[in-house]
């Protein structure tokens, strides 16, 4: 019989490969083993310190919105034509108190989803202008500046209930407002004057919200960037177009979300400054707490579902359509590119 015997440092053949060839080394089964059990560890880890905010989200969203939902579909208990006598329960209507407002009794809704989508473009539109301008201020380097950002920041610090209740003062018959225009307008009555007293009061009240966002995200940029643009001829206007506003676009983009989402749910500063029942600023929140007082708190509950159905469709379709610049750097990969701005080079002058 042959020796069989390998000489020393050669590894036994594998099979079907040559007499002496080295074996594959193969990954060790105990450590995959180990990467499952750790990588098992931290996803139970992780569900343990999300689980109390998946639970408080459960209790305070997710429950009362499916009530909302359920009550949805009941009526108002009014009077049962069998008996002549108010129901002791509500009756099941199904989808009835929805198809309402497609027909005659819905044109208060479209005049409530109306305003409130009239308020929120126009709002927002002059808060992102007011508060851009607000934190370039703030983010300039001059004398006093901590008293500026101290009283820029100041409205966003008062309620909005005591706001709403100084600016019904200052736009009262013989108020402030009046003085300084030299007429007499009822602005807290019937008529579009009423909402431009709720467009002012609700841009003095939260402009400077964008306003400190968009200043977190100014403070973040680096000066080398603005000094390469100013290397490269750039003035201040375009410095701000092509540098500054592409790099804070992140942090203002989160800013204009989050206050279309408030203000698609505006209900305290027009019901406490112009009132309740106003055609001219009556919102989808206020209809649905008119309705609910009245005790029909099915078609309430149907204009509440409705207008979490709105946010939520403007909430998905702005992260969906801005959803890569909210989460990345887009922005600044833009700016921070190989290219050095060349649209702010000078023309090169040959001899």
């Amino acid at each position: 019989m042959a020796d069989t015997t390998l000489p020393p440092g050669t590894a036994p053949r594998a099979r079907g490969g040559a007499p002496g060839t080295p074996a594959a080394p193969a990954a060790p089964a105990a450590s995959r083993r180990r990467a499952r059990r750790a990588t098992a560890g931290s996803a139970r880890m992780a569900a343990l310190l999300v689980s109390p905010t998946l639970l408080v989200l459960g209790v305070v969203v997710l429950y009362p919105t499916l009530m909302a939902l359920r009550e949805s579909l009941y009526g108002p208990k009014g009077l049962d034509p069998k008996t002549g006598f108010i129901r002791a329960t509500e009756p099941f209507v199904g989808l009835r108190n929805y198809a309402d407002v497609f027909g005659a009794a819905g044109d208060r809704f479209w005049n409530a989803f109306w305003n409130t989508t009239f308020f929120t473009v126009v709002t927002v539109g002059l808060e992102t202008l007011i508060g851009v301008a607000m934190a370039l201020i703030m983010h300039r380097a001059f004398r006093g500046r901590a008293l500026v950002r101290a009283g820029i920041l100041v409205p966003w610090a008062v309620p909005t209930a005591i706001s709403a209740l100084l600016w019904r003062w200052i736009f009262n018959s013989d108020g402030v407002a009046n003085a300084l225009i030299g007429r007499q307008i009822l602005w807290t009555t019937e008529g579009f004057h009423a909402k431009v007293a709720v467009i002012v009061a609700e841009v003095w009240k939260t402009a400077p919200f964008i306003g400190l966002l968009v200043l977190a995200g100014l403070q973040v940029i680096p000066q080398e960037v603005y000094e390469a643009a100013r290397i490269d001829g750039a003035g201040a206007l375009r410095r701000f177009w092509h540098v500054t506003l592409p790099l804070v676009k992140p942090a203002l983009l989160v800013a204009v979300l989050f206050r279309c989402l408030d203000a698609l749910r505006m209900f305290d500063l027009p019901y406490i400054l112009v009132g309740a029942q106003k055609n001219s600023v009556e919102t989808l929140s206020m209809l649905a707490q008119n309705e609910a007082s009245n005790v029909r708190f099915g078609p309430a509950s149907a204009y509440a579902v409705l207008l979490f159905l709105y946010v939520l469709l403007i909430a998905f379709a702005f992260v969906r359509l801005l959803g890569t610049d909210l989460v990345g750097d887009g922005g600044a990969r833009k700016a921070r590119g190989t290219r050095r701005f060349p649209l702010f080079r000078r023309p090169e002058v040959t001899a």
